[in-house]
């Protein structure tokens, strides 16, 4: 499939995603207002973070002063600081929220918004608590954070955490690792101890989970120089991610709850804007084969272009979890315990691949 033959332009991408953030922020007008699902949560925990991800990246190629307002009524209402005002926490997710605080210094150049999230880096640092990351999710939520803080500060000591703690995690977590070097995806925690098997006999790799790594390593290398030892080492890690991905993908263009089993198969959401997101930026960059990845960009497309409902509602969505047995049955019609970091992936992976595409 040639990328004409896929019919889009870029106004046709960016009208689907403000539909889709319209929705979203039409149901949720107080954006200090907090997530509730069984507890209240404060509105600067992870899944909300990771919608302004999204919401950042849809300002840079839509710049509604509106966004920003709402971004800004978020982040002062928290006071620019971590989750639960955690400093001494060294739960990725709670640091999550100091992407988007990074990311507003990088417009506004304030830094009130990254003081709060970088003296709970420095917290984390000076215990040397690298082997916090049994997750690895928690490459997601924190890796692109600390690497942001040594743009943001000049100071080396953030990315060097950072990479110190990916390798720990990578090659140490669990015993041998999480991540399964022949394979080139990435086993979910330290329980998931390899080779972790779905009953039908196939290895088990979350795709959200895979997602989280494969979308952190693009965020990530966004601050590094080419030249860098770590871009270098990252860059290795991601083309083999891609290379793997691209031979699990459905005809339909989704990729199933675990990637290499039939066990819970059927379209998902997350994962699938996660990939879309992470070979588009690949292409965009050069670094991945566009003759090669472009039939698999196209594809996600259309499949998350098909999950969005008339009103911006989105489909297919897995709700919160830790592996692909969560939150099922996964529904085009069934609304997810959180519906933000769906949208904030989709939002990614819609403007990274609208630069690709004529007006």
């Amino acid at each position: 499939m040639s990328l004409s033959a896929s019919a889009q332009t870029k106004q046709e991408v960016l009208d689907l995603a403000r539909r889709a953030n319209d929705y979203f922020m039409n149901k949720w007008k107080d954006p200090t207002a907090p997530t509730i699902f069984k507890i209240d949560r404060a509105s600067n925990l992870w899944t909300r973070s990771v919608y302004y991800m999204g919401l950042l990246a849809l300002y840079d190629q839509d710049p509604q002063p509106r966004y920003m307002a709402y971004l800004d009524k978020w982040g002062n209402f928290h006071s620019w600081e971590p989750y639960k005002k955690a400093y001494n926490s060294v739960d990725a997710d709670y640091q999550c929220c100091g992407q988007v605080y990074c990311q507003k210094y990088f417009i506004d150049g304030k830094d009130i918004r990254y003081k709060g999230v970088q003296k709970m880096f420095n917290n984390q640092i000076s215990a040397d608590r690298h082997n916090a990351w049994t997750w690895i999710d928690a490459i997601h939520m924190a890796m692109p954070a600390y690497t942001m803080m040594t743009v943001a500060t000049g100071n080396r000591k953030y990315v060097n955490f950072a990479m110190k703690s990916y390798i720990w995690t990578r090659d140490s977590c669990g015993g041998t690792g999480l991540f399964n070097k022949e394979e080139g995806l990435w086993w979910r925690d330290k329980n998931f101890i390899a080779p972790y098997k779905e009953s039908d006999g196939k290895n088990c790799y979350w795709s959200r989970g895979n997602g989280w790594v494969f979308s952190a390593l693009c965020r990530v290398m966004n601050y590094l120089q080419p030249t860098d030892k770590y871009y270098t080492q990252l860059l290795a890690d991601y083309k083999q991610m891609a290379k793997a991905l691209i031979q699990l993908q459905r005809e339909d263009g989704f990729w199933n709850p675990s990637l290499a089993s039939q066990d819970f198969a059927g379209p998902e959401f997350t994962g699938t804007a996660q990939f879309f997101y992470g070979l588009s930026w690949g292409v965009n960059k050069g670094v991945l084969n566009k003759k090669v990845y472009q039939p698999a960009i196209n594809k996600a497309w259309k499949a998350l272009k098909s999950s969005i409902h008339k009103d911006g509602f989105i489909g297919y969505v897995q709700g919160s979890g830790d592996r692909p047995a969560s939150s099922q049955p996964i529904d085009y019609n069934r609304e997810p315990d959180f519906d933000d970091y769906a949208l904030g992936l989709f939002l990614m992976g819609a403007m990274e691949y609208s630069k690709m595409l004529p007006k």
